[in-house]
């Protein structure tokens, strides 16, 4: 069995460009096999126009289903700026072909692009909901994000996973919180940490809070990260106006600089870390088994740009 395949995600009526030997599918639903078994490179053509998932104005379609039938996807554009995924579900008007029972309901549901599959890969693709939605849904299972950009205004990062955000761009629209984190047993080493990022916003005023709790046992880390005025200097994070949360929140700070990070005045319950901490305990807390495999900083040892 091959080790890889290569295709090229196009609408029928433009021509492959530039791949020879490889196949052509008007859409990553067709292109990925059921019970997919090994690494399959899909190529978005620039300018492609599909009926379904790559189109700026198509229809919603789960990139891999609960079953975990379709794993080890590579998706790539040729250029960022040539290749985005839009649509405008909400949690209350979800828009798609795909049954409740396959891709669930609500919140989840209204996702523009939805990866339930393993060893997924994505690079040069916009994703994007045009409507009012929460950006970035990090359900369960482990994620490693560098050199994205993120934006939204109200819990855009959130739930309950294991998440690495390594030299990212946060952008703060409006009044929100960045983060909402939910983890829900303190057996959990779920997380979130942002690693050299850098936080942006709309002008010079505070607006925009670090977190709040989804769940009580929450834990957000930002380290060696830029944020900018827009957030707020006084108090930073927020109980989820529950003070019991207070109690069992792991909010912590290492480092970080411009206005937006003065602890002079955080509150109590925020911790600022020192040293190695942050890596020792949140990144990969089994050094016999670390989940990535690369260290912080430095390149994987597989590149994306090589596949």
């Amino acid at each position: 069995m091959a080790d890889r395949r290569v295709l090229v995600v196009v609408s029928p009526e433009i021509e492959a460009f530039g791949y020879d030997g490889v196949d052509s599918f008007a859409s990553l639903q067709d292109a990925v096999p059921l019970n997919n078994q090994v690494r399959t490179i899909n190529r978005i053509a620039p300018g492609v126009c599909t009926s379904y998932l790559f189109s700026p104005k198509a229809s919603i379609m789960a990139i891999a289903p609960k079953t975990k039938t379709k794993s080890f996807i590579t998706l790539r554009g040729l250029e960022i700026k040539d290749t985005g995924i839009c649509w405008d579900n909400t949690a209350t008007r979800i828009k798609h072909t795909q049954s409740p029972g396959m891709i669930g309901t609500a919140t989840y549901s209204g996702a523009t692009v939805i990866v339930e599959g393993d060893d997924f890969i994505t690079e040069n693709v916009i994703f994007k909901n045009s409507a009012p939605q929460e950006t970035l849904h990090l359900h369960g299972g482990k994620q490693f994000f560098k050199n994205c950009y993120i934006e939204g205004n109200y819990d855009f990062i959130f739930r309950d996973s294991t998440a690495l955000l390594e030299h990212c761009h946060i952008h703060c629209k409006s009044t929100g919180y960045i983060t909402a984190h939910g983890r829900k047993s303190s057996s959990e080493s779920t997380g979130f940490v942002f690693f050299r990022c850098v936080i942006t916003g709309n002008c010079e005023a505070a607006y925009m809070y670090l977190g709040r709790p989804w769940e009580p046992l929450w834990r957000v880390i930002f380290a060696e990260t830029s944020m900018d005025y827009c957030i707020e200097p006084v108090v930073g994070w927020h109980n989820w106006d529950k003070p019991e949360n207070e109690q069992t929140a792991c909010f912590c700070e290492y480092r970080c600089s411009r206005p937006g990070s003065s602890m002079s005045e955080r509150v109590a319950w925020c911790k600022e870390l020192v040293g190695d901490e942050l890596v020792k305990t949140f990144v990969d807390p089994d050094v016999q088994n670390p989940w990535l495999l690369h260290r912080s900083g430095t390149k994987l040892p597989v590149s994306t740009a090589s596949l």
